[in-house]
């Protein structure tokens, strides 16, 4: 069962939140974190992205870096920007993005249950990446990203959730510069935490969403923690690490599309024959290309493809689907073995540069942009279900790259989680 226990949140005061938060470290360039951060002293991308504040040309795996972040989130805190709260709590925290909002719990999981398999991936990590995220940590004495948690509803969680956003204002509202709402709401009272303590102990798993670079990294510091305090008790703050646990209700992942910049030789003609073999074709009629929404697949296994000014859709024969095996069923791993493999010769998508990835909420219209602008063409892919997600990491598989697409992005910098 999973552990998931309160912790003393160093985060900032209501009137600094707004200008605190950031969007994680790993969406944006360094360039782009320079444009964001500029003019704004308190953002903390100047935490989980320090080389902005330093010389150009200096590496991003510069020991500077993480003296500067460091040295940046100690500032923040002396400067009474970021607050510790005075005992151990749970906080929720709700983002609302149009018509939407997802709300989860935010607390500390257990690197044992990273390290046991109580906390499931699906994805692979990179080490030059992982060994960023240790330093980062290491340097910083604190998790300062936080990671994407789901898990299999529990009424018990629900409850809570309910019980508080219902009967008490947000400790925390604002709204970023994109539009979306951000709220927290503190989990102080003991009841209430003992409440939510017993509910995840009765919770079998813990699926990461997102954040496998963050995980395995903050796993990673714990366990040398534990080597340099051979007499550890196993509740130090070392031994636990800062996530949101989102109820798999609350979650929709978007669409992952693929635009590719050639058809490996083959002209527009021979294409559609090839994948004729493969797909029923229909091809949309004109008036659809007046309306983005009108191409977008409706379900599982079909896609829409954008080719040559024109939108078809594809559709396969369920017979042929492989329905026995969670990676093989999706619609990324049936694209990629059916038509971006055989047909085009796209071998790995991590590392093939012909091919390039499309987040569902940049919007369909941005394939047709890409494809009218010089590319050859573009796949429109149903979103990956959350069940999908929790059955694959269930089976302890791996998900082809690119295959979730998570909106509205967690913000970085409203909750840290010190170490010691």
């Amino acid at each position: 069962m999973a552990v998931f226990r309160p912790f003393r949140a160093l985060r900032p005061v209501p009137d600094k939140a707004a200008a605190v938060a950031a969007l994680p470290y790993d969406v944006m360039s360094s360039d782009e974190a320079r444009k964001m951060a500029e003019g704004n002293p308190l953002s903390f991308l100047h935490v989980d992205k320090a080389e902005i504040d330093l010389p150009a040309g200096v590496g991003l795996y510069d020991d500077r870096v993480y003296e500067t972040a460091a040295s940046n989130l100690k500032k923040l805190s002396r400067d009474g920007v970021l607050i510790r709260d005075e005992k151990p709590c749970y906080y929720i925290y709700r983002e609302t993005m149009g018509e939407r909002s997802q709300a989860g719990i935010v607390g500390c999981a257990s690197i044992d249950d990273y390290g046991q398999g109580v906390i499931k991936k699906h994805e692979l990590t990179v080490a030059e990446k992982e060994a960023d995220r240790i330093r980062h940590v290491d340097v910083c004495d604190a998790n300062t990203g936080i990671i994407f948690l789901a898990f299999r509803d529990s009424d018990a969680v629900a409850s809570v959730m309910a019980d508080v956003m219902g009967n008490g204002e947000a400790d925390t509202d604002f709204v970023s510069e994109d539009g979306v709402r951000h709220q927290v709401w503190v989990i102080s009272d003991d009841a209430m935490i003992g409440a939510l303590s017993a509910a995840f102990e009765g919770i079998p798993a813990l699926y990461i969403a997102d954040g496998h670079h963050r995980t395995a990294s903050a796993a990673r510091v714990g366990v040398m923690r534990r080597e340099a305090h051979p007499d550890y008790t196993g509740e130090e703050e070392f031994n636990f690490f800062l996530a949101a646990a989102f109820p798999e209700s609350e979650l929709a992942i978007w669409d992952y599309n693929r635009v590719v910049s050639d058809l490996g030789g083959l002209t527009e003609e021979a294409f559609l024959e090839k994948l004729g073999e493969v797909f029923e074709i229909v091809p949309f009629p004109d008036s659809a290309a007046l309306d983005p929404e009108a191409v977008k697949p409706g379900e599982a296994h079909t896609f829409s493809m954008y080719l040559k000014g024109r939108w078809y859709s594809l559709r396969l024969d369920p017979g042929t689907i492989e329905t026995g095996d969670p990676v093989k069923r999706l619609d990324v791993s049936i694209l990629q073995d059916r038509v971006l493999t055989p047909i085009l010769g796209i071998g790995d998508p991590r590392t093939d540069g012909r091919i390039s990835f499309v987040g569902g909420i940049r919007g369909i219209g941005e394939l047709k942009r890409l494809v009218d602008g010089g590319a050859k063409a573009a796949f429109a892919l149903y979103p990956t279900s959350m069940d999908d997600l929790m059955s694959i990491a269930d089976a302890g598989s791996i998900m082809p790259p690119k295959s979730t697409w998570f909106e509205p992005k967690l913000r970085s910098g409203l909750f840290i989680h010190e170490l010691s």
